[in-house]
């Protein structure tokens, strides 16, 4: 039994019971679609459970977000936040594989109603979980092979020297768990650079960038806000990886900067 992921569960569930709290106490007004999408993963993440060896799991493979939206012009609002992109899946999807859960048979269902539940802990949403029994589908092509990469340290510190990947996302930033004031699992980098590790190591921000692999064998780099930047050396060019952008493709034998740290790619 992991007893610390499990009081860190405990720690979560009661800040949060504290935050709904103080909203209905501050009378504050109904929540906005992209706070409600927040308050949606949150729910979720309190729904992950410990499963032993510091892994995670999260039981269920349906999600039903039931949201108050008064007139077609709310629920508009809604869906323009909750069907852009990323999607309400794709955001869900996201937080479990960050937190190793697995999403292959993930279903996520949207419902609008005109009014709140009294049973509701939240005035504007609630979110049903459940699991239930995954539709046989009609035989497949058989998917191309994972691609492997190879990502090892070239400059900074980590808690290996060379890492060998085959994960559609790879995540990369200092320390192998990142948590908000309130202990809260928001990100876990596959790719950990140690923290106090030195000044090289203090320029990687905790979530620094990722790397989406795709079937076809493409690597994209993504630099996901990061304090110090993300670039790409290649042919001893540089080029750069800004933030928010769709990602630079990566190459076999390009050098990945993150702030003062470096990782050499290698593909298999």
């Amino acid at each position: 039994m992991d007893l610390l992921a499990k009081a860190r569960k405990l720690e979560s569930h009661l800040a949060r019971t504290v935050d709904r709290a103080a909203q209905q106490w501050s009378k504050s007004g109904p929540r906005g679609p992209l706070e409600v999408v927040h308050g949606i993963l949150d729910a979720v993440d309190e729904r992950i459970e410990p499963a032993g060896r510091g892994t995670q799991v999260f039981p269920f493979n349906k999600v039903k977000a039931t949201i108050v939206a008064v007139s077609p012009d709310a629920r508009a609002r809604f869906a323009g936040v909750l069907d852009g992109s990323p999607t309400l899946q794709e955001r869900i999807e996201g937080k479990l594989r960050d937190a190793g859960c697995d999403v292959a048979s993930l279903q996520v269902r949207v419902v609008y109603v005109a009014q709140a539940d009294p049973a509701w802990t939240s005035p504007e949403f609630h979110v049903d979980f459940s699991r239930g029994a995954v539709q046989e589908q009609a035989p497949s092509p058989a998917p191309a092979a994972v691609h492997e990469i190879t990502l090892a340290v070239t400059n900074g510190s980590a808690d290996r020297p060379d890492y060998a990947l085959t994960l559609d996302r790879i995540n990369v930033g200092r320390c192998a768990e990142v948590r908000d004031s309130r202990n809260r699992l928001l990100r876990t980098n596959h790719v950990a650079f140690t923290d106090a590790a030195g000044a090289i190591n203090e320029t990687v921000s905790r979530a620094h960038a990722h790397i989406d692999c795709h079937m076809n064998g493409e690597l994209r780099l993504f630099d996901d806000r990061s304090a110090h930047g993300t670039s790409i050396v290649r042919n001893g060019k540089t080029i750069s990886v800004p933030a928010g952008s769709r990602g630079v493709r990566l190459q076999s034998g390009d050098e990945v900067v993150l702030g003062d740290a470096r990782l050499r790619v290698k593909k298999a």
